[in-house]
């Protein structure tokens, strides 16, 4: 999978996942898809760090339009750049969706995946408006917004944090899940006290609401619109407050525990040589341990 890693760090992750796109969707053996394979899926050379930094910007932009077209002092005069401008992102899109389908040897694999959905739903809302106009009657046009807006998705695909991220958050969902449960409990637990404490006529009308009240007021949020009267509601949601921060920390601190795990580790740099495409070399290594080939040189990286 082409990514753009940010860290020594991260670079045994973006091998590794190449590795495993590779395996899971072909690489192909004509030299022309080869090429093209090398360009769209694989970061380690100067044309696919070009292409992914050129798609990025690409995407960036898609996404600024979305959000400025739905501005209607902005579209009361400008509906026609709009428009080209969608058009021209779309066609952009399209193509970059064919020549992945094209260049990889199963395309149906790639199609029905989480990144080949994105990719086709950064496409398809504006196909779908222009050969079937109904739709746009059925559906409100900020629908249609909303949906482009994801396009935005495509980004994870080309920062590697991304999926070190992911793997982190996966690592750690067990975990997360025991906090996330006992936050309930608590705010049950407290939601209900504070029903029968404050009562119906301070706002706190059922055990729900208050809860509803607990969750804003642990999360630091409060907004206000139910408030404790009586002198011990007050103790108990400053009591709630407080905790809301030793609350909030919690999963940020096993979250990141995962990742320095994973960090330490992942001791070896696994550079993809340029001349063998042999992976796995030490992180201070300065030749290809198969064919001697450089590995620092400005071709391999």
């Amino acid at each position: 999978m082409t990514t753009i890693g940010l860290t020594s760090a991260s670079a045994s992750s973006v091998a590794a996942a190449q590795s495993a796109f590779a395996a899971r969707y072909g690489r192909p053996e004509e030299p022309w898809r080869l090429r093209l394979y090398t360009i769209i899926f694989e970061s380690d050379t100067p044309a696919g760090r070009r292409f992914d930094l050129a798609l990025i910007l690409l995407i960036l932009a898609s996404v600024l339009v979305v959000i400025l077209d739905s501005v209607d002092s902005l579209t009361a005069g400008h509906d026609r750049l709009f428009g080209a401008l969608e058009w021209i992102f779309t066609i952009a899109f399209t193509l970059e969706y064919a020549a992945r389908l094209v260049s990889i040897r199963h395309p149906l694999r790639y199609a029905t995946s989480f990144f080949g959905l994105v990719d086709l739903l950064a496409i398809l809302p504006t196909y779908v408006a222009f050969f079937v106009p109904p739709v746009s009657a059925l559906f409100n046009v900020r629908l249609l917004r909303l949906i482009r807006i994801f396009r935005v998705l495509k980004l994870s695909e080309y920062v590697s944090e991304f999926g070190f991220l992911g793997d982190a958050l996966v690592a750690s969902r067990r975990k997360i899940t025991v906090f996330i449960g006992f936050v309930l409990i608590l705010v049950a637990i407290l939601g209900s006290v504070m029903y029968v404490v404050e009562g119906p006529e301070n706002g706190f009308t059922s055990i729900p609401v208050a809860m509803y009240w607990g969750i804003s007021t642990m999360t630091t949020v409060g907004f206000g619109d139910i408030t404790p009267k009586t002198d011990l509601g007050r103790f108990i949601a400053s009591c709630m407050m407080l905790l809301g921060w030793g609350i909030l920390a919690v999963p940020t601190g096993i979250v990141t525990a995962e990742m320095t795990f994973r960090s330490i580790r992942r001791s070896v740099d696994t550079i993809r040589c340029p001349g063998c495409q042999i992976e796995g070399h030490e992180a201070d290594a300065l030749f290809c341990r198969r064919c001697g080939h450089g590995l620092r040189t400005p071709e391999g990286g």
